[in-house]
């Protein structure tokens, strides 16, 4: 087995090489020590490739640093795979330069030579070859150019012998720039300097003072109406007219001479507890397509930058965003990237607020009420839900750097990438490893949920009872007072909301255990049209699931993990209660 190490710059295209060379080959995990994504893929069962964090230099001041350093130097790495922007070869080859002092083979892959000529730049690969002693290979990994050349280096090993051994005198960065920049004179030469390329000409309208965040807000606008209008929303009812005009039938004539708690576990119990969640994949995974598109795109990181100037409001770098904006996909996977914030104030502060934004979790929850209650307005609806968690956490984020998180404010440095059209295979690949975690989640966490959800609401003390003088009741009875004065008092909502703290799709499942599968129906019975916005705001606001709990007392302890159940809660109750009341008044 052949260990490869990928490593370069961030935005160099390092993820769509990988992915070419592993496509569906690989995995995905966490570092030992620290929450730093690690990735693995293998290429014909004897090359493993291990994809190392995107850094700019081997200095050792982030965990990214401290993991590709430590890699190298620890393990048994047959060659690196040195991945630089053609475009950007000054700031790209400080890097290779300190990998050279590594003393392994090494290939250097300058990708992205479409956009490098597309600049006028030309690039002389042979000077650049015998100027950095090292071995070059053009590409362009977005669009399979050269590949099929690296392909063949990796098989035939014809690698081993690119060692640089030279000793170069570097003391410092002054000296290894120096070196790369007197250089650089032999190797490129461009042409058309004075040139406007497509990413300066959208950038004169995406990052315009007046026009970026209509643009911004439009683009968020859009990824609504496509997941809850025209493809994902229409794809969910078709799949849950199948589960209850087809499976649930089939099924139940299927199981019509076996015992009826039986028949009820499987009908009531499993396939209404999941597959309540499972009709919702087709929205989720539209939702995750359009923002892999926006990542791959280069836009998402325009928009880091417009919002630092209201990040800075909250205390925060414009940096902060894009956990904020992972949160909108799961608050696990956006606390863990918190770390990655320069300051302990900034990672402190973004993973308190991270919970606010709305995980696709909840997803299932609003599409059902805002199908049910809003049909005509489902976009707006489940629209204002997302923008109100965004305030929320904004006048959140105020309070507490006012008063918990008072620290000094860090600088805000971030590279914006070209633009580029993403392409679709890696498009594919982004949105199905999302997607997979909540078919993994539906088969685990909802389906354990699902039965002992069913068990509660279905015995007693004295054995199998009806629903109503079950355990489940009498949960939630006794629990329903709090929930009372917001609009929905049934034990059933009550219940819902305390086994969505397990995972916040629970919520849909303990109600088609509760209800049935049919809940379009039977909802209505059970709440207004102004009841149903309050239950969705509480289902917003309040305490994260157990995932995000635990993820937030694993990297900073206890205390915040308290912080964050007790002020999430009361936020929750005092909002929805506002929501209810403020409503009720009006109309």
């Amino acid at each position: 087995m052949i260990t490869v190490a990928l490593i370069g710059n961030p935005n160099v295209g390092k993820s769509t090489l990988f992915n070419s060379l592993t496509g569906s080959n690989q995995y995905v995990g966490n570092w030992a020590g620290v929450t730093v994504e690690k990735k693995e893929g293998f290429l014909n069962n004897d090359i493993k490739i291990v994809d190392l964090p995107g850094i700019y230099a081997m200095d050792t001041y982030s965990n990214e640093e401290k993991v590709s350093k430590q890699f190298l130097t620890d393990e048994k790495v047959d060659i690196i795979l040195n991945i630089i922007d053609a475009s950007n070869l000054s700031r790209n080859l400080y890097l290779t330069m300190q990998l050279k002092e590594f003393h392994i083979p090494m290939i250097l892959l300058v990708n992205m030579i479409d956009t490098a000529e597309a600049k006028g730049m030309v690039i002389n690969y042979e000077e650049l070859e015998a100027k950095f002693n090292i071995k070059v290979l053009p590409i362009a990994a977005s669009k399979n150019v050269g590949i099929d050349t690296l392909l063949n280096a990796l098989s035939n090993k014809n690698f081993l012998p690119q060692i640089d051994n030279n000793d170069y005198h570097l003391q410092s960065e002054d000296d290894i720039y120096n070196f790369i920049e007197s250089n650089l004179n032999y190797i490129l030469v461009n042409k058309n300097k004075s040139r406007i390329t497509v990413t300066e000409k959208l950038d004169k309208l995406f990052l315009n003072k007046f026009l970026a965040y209509p643009l911004f807000i439009f683009c968020l606008f859009f990824i609504f109406e496509i997941t809850f209008s025209w493809i994902g929303q229409p794809l969910a009812d078709l799949l849950d007219s199948l589960l209850n005009d087809k499976l649930i039938p089939f099924l139940t004539n299927a199981l019509s001479g076996s015992s009826n708690w039986f028949s009820s576990l499987i009908i009531n119990g499993v396939i209404s507890g999941v597959g309540s969640i499972i009709v919702f994949l087709p929205i989720i995974l539209v939702l995750f397509l359009c923002i892999s598109f926006l990542e791959d795109s280069g836009y998402m990181a325009r928009g880091a930058f417009i919002m630092d100037k209201l990040m800075r409001k909250m205390g925060l770098s414009g940096k902060a965003f894009i956990p904020l904006i992972i949160g909108f996909g799961c608050s696990v996977p956006a606390i863990m990237s918190a770390r990655t914030l320069e300051s302990e104030k900034d990672r402190k502060l973004t993973a308190l607020i991270v919970p606010l934004m709305s995980c696709n979790a909840r997803l299932p929850v609003y599409a059902l009420f805002a199908s049910v209650f809003f049909p005509k307005r489902q976009a707006l609806i489940i629209g204002s839900l997302y923008l109100l968690g965004v305030v929320m956490a904004f006048i959140i984020s105020i309070i507490f750097k006012n008063t918990l998180l008072k620290k000094d404010e860090e600088p805000f440095l971030m590279e914006l990438p070209e633009y580029k059209l993403p392409e679709l295979r890696n498009l594919m690949i982004h949105t199905w490893d999302k997607g997979k975690g909540f078919l993994r989640k539906a088969g685990t966490i909802i389906f354990s949920i699902s039965v002992l959800i069913w068990i509660l609401s279905n015995f007693n003390f004295h054995g199998l009872t009806n629903m109503n003088s079950s355990f489940l009741a009498s949960i939630g009875r006794f629990i329903t007072p709090i929930f009372t004065p917001l609009g929905f008092s049934s034990w059933q909502a009550s219940v819902s909301l305390i086994s969505g703290i397990m995972a916040k799709e629970v919520v849909i499942g303990t109600m088609g255990v509760i209800y049935g599968s049919n809940l379009s129906t039977i909802l209505p019975n059970t709440f207004t049209a102004i009841s149903a916005y309050s239950f969705l705001v509480f289902v917003l606001l309040y305490t994260p699931c157990v995932s995000a709990m635990a993820t937030l007392k694993k990297e900073y302890g206890y205390k915040w993990m308290c912080i964050s159940i007790a002020y999430q809660l009361s936020l929750a109750w005092l909002v929805s209660f506002l929501v209810y009341n403020i409503l009720t008044v009006i109309f």
